[in-house]
């Protein structure tokens, strides 16, 4: 009777629907929000910065020759300089068709013991561009470690340039440097950020326009891009074309450029003036 008790039970469960089913797996997408780099080194996952445009620049828009880009669209070549580049013969330079602009390191912060220094050659070379009608913005080597320093940097720049006739933005050039003792070793995001927001705000009070330059690998590991949507990106990114994944107009394609009137290695800039940018007000 049991055993027929326990069979009949046995035929009414494989009857019966079970009330429990099992869910499908649910695929949960682990890049969502962000977006796939390449940062120089390999391909990486990055958040998507959502207050930055994302370029349009491809490979086709671009041609180069004799190690000289060309854009298809409207553009401006540069170069930038500083007392690396040793005594420069701006009157060569100017008639070399590759300076239609210029940036000049007019200061720097030291790596090791942080002092603020004038560039060697920064008068002469303000003087060599203005006397052959360049185009002329001014950088600041940073390694400063809190914004306060960061300000310090902006308000010695404005002291040098506030008798020169500047075109272009002023640039905040921060790098990582790996010498061992270097100062600025182990800085976080968010204060290297700070810094550079500090920096810029600053050089908007003095009535000039801002700019951050960076490369990828920099731009991608240590900002907050994000947060730094109010001022143009110069972005150094030797290649055929600027790869960089947000908008930009500002271009560092070569650190090994040849120029007529300069003895060594120079960096080559494009300048999209009708790319959309982000400004300063």
């Amino acid at each position: 009777m049991k055993r027929t008790v326990k069979l009949l039970a046995l035929v009414l469960a494989l009857l019966i629907p079970v009330s429990c089913t099992v869910r499908p797996k649910v695929s949960i997408d682990p890049h969502e929000g962000m977006i796939q780099v390449h940062d120089g080194n390999g391909l990486i996952w990055i958040p998507l910065a959502e207050n930055l445009g994302l370029n349009t620049l491809t490979a086709e828009d671009f041609t180069t020759e004799n190690g000289i880009s060309a854009y298809k669209g409207e553009y401006r070549h540069g170069i930038d300089v500083s007392e690396h580049q040793l005594e420069i013969d701006w009157q060569a330079v100017a008639q070399s068709g590759l300076a239609d602009f210029v940036f000049i390191r007019a200061a720097y912060r030291g790596y090791t013991e942080g002092g603020v220094y004038e560039d060697a050659r920064f008068k002469e070379n303000m003087a060599g561009a203005a006397q052959h009608g360049i185009d002329t913005g001014v950088y600041f080597f940073s390694q400063a470690i809190t914004p306060q320093e960061a300000v310090e940097e902006a308000e010695f720049l404005l002291e040098l340039i506030k008798d020169y006739d500047i075109s272009l933005p002023i640039v905040y050039d921060w790098e990582t440097v790996s010498t061992p003792g270097a100062r600025s070793e182990g800085m976080d995001r968010d204060n290297l950020t700070q810094c550079a927001i500090a920096f810029c705000e600053r050089i908007k009070e003095g009535g000039y326009e801002p700019m951050v330059y960076l490369y990828k690998y920099l731009a991608y590991h240590s900002y907050d891009l994000d947060k730094l949507a109010d001022y143009p990106l110069w972005v150094a990114n030797p290649g055929a074309y600027p790869d960089f994944c947000y908008e930009h107009s500002w271009w560092q394609y070569s650190y090994t450029g040849k120029v007529p009137g300069i003895e060594v290695e120079t960096d080559l800039n494009l300048y999209f003036p009708a790319l959309i940018q982000p400004k300063a007000e």
